[in-house]
């Protein structure tokens, strides 16, 4: 796959979902391309699918019709198992509530994707140690989550997201559960993330966090209502820890 060519493309996806005698259409005949070393946002009111999109870009869902490729293979109509193949592979997951487990350390919870992926353990340890080390938390490796800041959770969360070199980091409202300072110190890291090459797919409610990507969808009853390029990104010039 050249870097040229987009990482995610949907084709025509469609959603439904059956509640009692209603069909619902949660996405409705979206079409998107998101190309390597992008940072989008995803946008939309309750209800408009954005949700559904993440799910199914993440591969925690399949389309009911309508073709998904990631990183050049059709994930759209693959099994279980395969799905969650494919998500350990493919997609680095950050999440609002940071879902660390609670009694043990940041070392620990960091290796988690790596002991699904089959690495030794010696090699999970290097390996997340240096993720550790790239969100600046190489000193609260032995912590457990309790012991840390909010900001420091979700830091472990982005490790954690990175440790398997993903080709997509999708994070969920990411900032959802932080003060505003700290939730900023978190969107400065995201865009030393993008500086260092990875492709970054952000969903929120939240406009001025949107208005840290550089490209912003927005979705309405299913649809893609715009999709605009963001000429002045805030937070440029981060540099990783």
């Amino acid at each position: 796959m050249s870097e040229k060519d987009p990482i995610i493309i949907l084709r025509d996806i469609h959603r439904t979902y059956q509640m009692g005698t209603q069909v619902v259409r949660a996405l409705d005949g979206a079409n998107l391309e998101v190309f390597p070393n992008e940072y989008v946002a995803i946008m939309g009111p309750s209800g408009s699918g954005k949700s559904t999109m993440m799910n199914i870009i993440g591969c925690l869902d399949v389309p009911t019709s309508g073709t998904y490729v990631l990183n050049g293979q059709d994930v759209s109509d693959m099994d279980d198992d395969e799905l969650a193949e494919a998500r350990n592979r493919e997609i680095g997951f950050i999440f609002q509530t940071f879902n660390l487990l609670p009694r043990v350390d940041c070392l620990q919870n960091v290796e988690l994707p790596l002991i699904y992926a089959g690495h030794s353990r010696s090699k999970r340890r290097e390996m997340a140690a240096d993720a550790l080390r790239s969100v600046g938390l190489g000193d609260r490796m032995d912590h457990k989550p309790n012991e840390l800041s909010g900001g420091q959770r979700q830091r472990v969360a982005v490790a954690r997201a990175l440790v398997n070199n993903p080709s997509i980091l999708l994070a969920d409202e990411p900032t959802g559960n932080l003060d505003s300072k700290t939730g900023i110190e978190i969107m400065h890291l995201f865009e030393a993330l993008h500086k260092a090459g990875n492709t970054i797919l952000l969903v929120t409610h939240e406009e001025e966090i949107a208005q840290h990507a550089r490209r912003i969808i927005r979705l309405r009853d299913g649809k893609i209502e715009t999709d605009e390029r963001v000429e002045s990104p805030t937070l440029e010039g981060v540099e990783l820890n």
